[in-house]
């Protein structure tokens, strides 16, 4: 609007003083040609394209171009627990015996149905487990004649075991409950394993029931195991420069609540988590505000991440949404930035904007400071364009009111401008800071 207020005023000007109308309009209409940003798009690509290359350098894959301006200006990022936040590595961390058994006698249940092989997170816990190593020479004495792997239909683990003396029973390992209801066991051994669940959750461990069975088709609960998923080292100084750079940072898991809210203390999150059945009935109004004051969501399936995604988004946020299964395409679809993880699935790649290739909440926070400061660049170029135009029309303009002729060549202003664009296409690399607050 300026640029033509300003061509209007050369015009008026120049026919009071009866100039030729031919070379006025030429004139005009080339300052109003030189005022556009033409080189706007090729420097915004150009800068976008060397910021997908910086992204990439720290392992964050960037699928569509227009997502880097979206990435910059995310809010609230709900990220993954397991393998994100936390190691994604198991470590047995308790044993809990019932009567009957010892430490040693549930453990060497639990390693003789659990099998190298299969690479399960879980048997590989139990078997490079410390206390796993002072069972080698016994275990030994046993043969495993049958092994079932885990089945998620039943949710167990079962084998047939042959000891020296020829003599055969069974191990079951598997979800607490499911070893319960396979014990038969009554009110009391039920309100123990409660009891137990309860406290190994408040440390943040996952449970594990250990069943075993001398007679066919009658089962003995032996005991449980605490498995253990560290928080990465350096989660909880990351989630402290998300909290400076304005972004919250919402955990999402499935587990159970009382273990979200351990791992979210040792990460200095805050530990109020709500749980997917805190909102997931609610209307929208109601539902919104529960997810936008919450620190993180447990006990989530898949399906609930596309509504977080979808009430967040209603209370004006920017949400970033990581994912690595097929059930989670249609959130990270949702989102304003989908982010697959390390290890996820095609499907999940598919649907996301960036694509990780290296685990961890750091990769992720990296590539926002990377964003914030392509969009720093990009700012720059518009200000410095604006700026830049608005000098030359109105100094043109100033020395054709004061002098009374052109005092350059409507070639010399095409020139002008397009030295003025070719070089500040280097802007693209320029040293800038990221912003410490989302770019809107």
């Amino acid at each position: 609007m300026l640029a033509i207020a300003l061509v209007t005023i050369v015009f008026i000007v120049s026919l009071i003083r009866h100039e030729s109308i031919p070379e006025t309009l030429q004139f005009a209409l080339v300052l109003i040609v030189a005022a556009i940003p033409a080189a706007l798009p090729a420097v915004l690509s150009i800068t976008m394209a060397v910021g997908a290359t910086a992204l990439a350098q720290r392992e964050a894959i960037v699928s569509r171009l227009v997502a880097i301006e979206e990435m910059a200006g995310v809010d609230v990022l709900c990220s993954d627990k397991t393998g994100t936040i936390t190691e994604n590595k198991l470590t047995l961390a308790d044993v809990a015996p019932f009567e009957g058994f010892g430490e040693d006698d549930v453990l060497l249940a639990a390693l003789l149905g659990s099998r190298e092989e299969d690479q399960d997170p879980i048997d590989i816990a139990i078997i490079e487990s410390e206390k796993a190593q002072s069972l080698k020479e016994r275990l030994s004495s046993y043969t495993v004649t049958r092994f079932k792997p885990f089945d998620p239909v039943v949710k167990r683990t079962e084998a047939t075991v042959r000891d020296s003396d020829g003599r055969e029973f069974s191990v079951a390992k598997g979800a607490p409950q499911v070893i319960l209801a396979l014990a038969g066991g009554g009110r009391d051994l039920g309100a123990a394993v409660d009891s137990l669940s309860r406290a190994f959750a408040e440390k943040g461990y996952r449970m594990l029931g250990v069943a075993r069975s001398d007679t066919p088709g009658t089962w003995t609960y032996a005991g449980v195991l605490g498995l253990h998923d560290p928080p990465r080292d350096d989660s909880a100084a990351t989630i402290r420069t998300a909290a400076e750079m304005g972004l919250d940072v919402k955990m999402v898991t499935g587990d159970h609540v009382a273990i979200a809210r351990e791992v979210a203390r040792e990460v200095n999150l805050r530990t109020d988590i709500a749980t997917a059945d805190a909102f997931v009935d609610e209307p929208d109004p109601e539902a919104a505000e529960i997810v936008e004051k919450a620190a993180g969501f447990a006990e989530v399936f898949p399906e609930h991440k596309y509504r977080i995604v979808s009430l967040l988004q209603s209370r004006g946020h920017i949400v970033g949404m990581t994912g690595d299964g097929v059930n989670d395409a249609p959130a990270l679809k949702k989102a304003d930035v989908g982010i697959a993880v390390a290890g996820a699935t095609d499907a999940a790649k598919s649907a996301a904007a960036i694509v990780l290739t290296k685990p961890g909440l750091s990769v992720i926070i990296d590539a926002i400071k990377e964003s914030r400061m392509i969009f720093e660049r990009m700012s720059h170029y518009v200000t410095y364009r604006i700026a830049e135009t608005i000098r030359v029309l109105f100094f043109i303009t100033l020395s054709i009111l004061l002098f009374g002729f052109f005092p350059i060549t409507a070639l010399m202003i095409v020139l002008l401008a397009l030295l003025n664009d070719i070089p500040i296409m280097t802007i693209a690399w320029d040293n800038v800071l990221y912003s410490r607050a989302p770019e809107r």
